[in-house]
């Protein structure tokens, strides 16, 4: 008898089955014109069922953060698997707490940190929120245009995209506030303009107590948009002097993805008072954090706050070997440095293609801006389509994002190298070549 169901991987049954099962709703989050189906990883490489090699651009969501299949992360979580799958959070046991202790040590010093562990990031964020609000007892709370932040209640009531936001009430007290854009900001470039819109809906939009305010230091669903200098301390700076916490959503931007800091917050020399983290943390595996000033995770403490697979050690064990290899692999340095020699690929291809607007990033988090002509702005999300289904020809996997989407995504594992780039190069200009642009 075998000890797992078979699988078929035909492309007609897997296809056939997905069509007749998935809800719409599941069904409906498709990139390509035609399905692609994923068999098996390796590093910062996947293959399909028919074993076509492809580049991982989009780390399958920015959630495999040191490498598909990473073989320190497989052995951890295989050697809980064999002796305890789940230990739900009533009771105790020692990989969750270890990893509780080693994400808090990559806090800034001279605080009190600790960790809640949820399932998933969106979760995490209702958290966040509900962590700031009984921690201030003010309701208000500001969120950025353009920011993304999950699709539960909760997260879909702060992310500021239409094509996440469905056609039901969702959270009241929720004000969104213009992004920082530098490139196609309602305000210009600068902070100041941006900073000042925050004034304005305190007094024009709250009762003047606010609970916090959400930022992504990297705008990920948003279409890769970066805070600019000052930005996040003075919004800080004003959400406190009105009662509010400053909440960093570091689900995308996180665990040295930036390749300058371990947190993307780092760059902005501001210490939060809650920091969200989820995907890159588990590198697949299902795990998510709120990392929090003591005090306030302690204002929800009188209550039971139960996420039944929230700090499973099977995930915990592939959170801490994935602490393990950032540090050892010098996943962080290599982002830097890879990611540098990524931009200058994309601001090459910038000089020769006037569809592309603007290149933009840090680290490997990246993106391509495509418009009409350079002048106007305008978006250009059919030659964005274009672009895209070209790549894979291609072989690489990137991500169509931003409002218009109208942004090519570039958030790879963090173990993509110095060699993969010629390659990564060469395609590129083949897509662009040709999507027919003209």
């Amino acid at each position: 008898m075998s000890l797992a169901p078979e699988i078929d991987w035909s492309t007609e049954s897997v296809l056939a089955r997905r069509e007749a099962h998935y809800a719409a709703s599941q069904r409906s989050f498709m990139p390509y014109k035609t399905p692609l189906i994923f068999k098996r990883g390796q590093g910062q490489y996947l293959w399909d069922e028919q074993d076509n090699k492809y580049t991982d651009l989009l780390g399958m969501n920015v959630c495999i953060s040191v490498g598909h299949a990473h073989p320190g992360v497989t052995q951890a979580v295989c050697e809980q698997a064999a002796n305890l799958a789940h230990c739900t959070a009533m009771f105790c046991h020692p990989t969750p707490a270890h990893l509780a202790e080693e994400l808090a040590a990559t806090m800034p010093a001279g605080h009190d940190w600790v960790v809640h562990f949820t399932n998933s990031g969106a979760e995490a964020i209702d958290l966040a929120l509900m962590m700031a609000r009984a921690a201030t007892a003010n309701v208000d709370f500001l969120a950025l245009r353009s920011g993304y932040h999950g699709a539960t209640f909760g997260a879909q009531s702060l992310t500021g995209i239409a094509a996440f936001r469905h056609n039901v009430p969702l959270l009241g007290g929720i004000h969104h506030v213009a992004e920082p854009n530098q490139y196609r900001g309602i305000f210009g470039p600068g902070s100041e303009p941006y900073l000042d819109e925050i004034d304005r809906t305190i007094t024009g939009a709250t009762n003047g107590h606010l609970a916090g305010m959400i930022i992504e230091p990297v705008q990920g669903y948003g279409g890769i948009v970066e805070m600019p200098e000052g930005y996040i301390a003075g919004a800080a700076e004003r959400v406190r002097a009105h009662g509010g916490l400053l909440v960093i959503d570091e689900v995308q931007s996180g665990f040295a993805r930036t390749g300058d800091g371990f947190w993307a917050f780092e760059a902005h020399g501001v210490v939060p008072d809650v920091v969200v983290a989820a995907k890159g943390i588990g590198n697949g595996y299902p795990l998510a954090a709120v990392i929090a000033r003591r005090e306030v995770a302690d204002a929800i403490g009188d209550k039971f706050c139960f996420h039944t697979y929230g700090g499973n050690p099977v995930s915990c064990a592939a959170g801490r070997a994935v602490l393990q290899a950032i540090s050892e692999e010098k996943l962080q340095e290599n982002a830097g440095k890879v990611g540098n020699g990524l931009l200058e690929i994309l601001r090459d291809l910038q000089q020769r293609y006037e569809v592309i607007g603007d290149v933009r990033g840090r680290g490997l988090m990246l993106a391509i801006e495509l418009v009409k002509d350079r002048h106007s702005k305008a978006p250009a999300p059919e030659e964005t389509v274009r672009v895209f289904e070209a790549s894979r020809k291609q072989g690489l996997i990137l991500s169509k994002s931003g409002p218009h989407r109208s942004v090519l995504r570039m958030v790879p594992p963090l173990c993509l190298s110095e060699d993969d780039l010629p390659m990564v190069a060469e395609a590129l200009e083949a897509s662009f070549a040709q999507a027919d642009l003209t």
